[in-house]
């Protein structure tokens, strides 16, 4: 159980990447960078799903 919240995690750390590629793509040539934002998204999404999983998985061991 403990790599499920290292993984957890993780996805906002490729966030935070992801994020500063948009914005330094955005800054220095003034494209959006769609894929980045996405990912972002995805990664912000990922993070709060898998934690709400962790968490119920967590309380279903419990109460056997």
């Amino acid at each position: 159980m403990k790599y499920s919240k290292f993984f957890q995690y993780a996805y906002l750390v490729f966030g935070i990447l992801f994020l500063y590629d948009a914005l330094s793509k955005y800054i220095n040539n003034g494209e959006i960078a769609y894929a980045s934002i996405l990912l972002v998204a995805l990664a912000i999404f990922m993070f709060f799903f898998r934690r709400k999983f962790t968490k119920k998985f967590e309380d279903r061991n419990n109460s056997k």
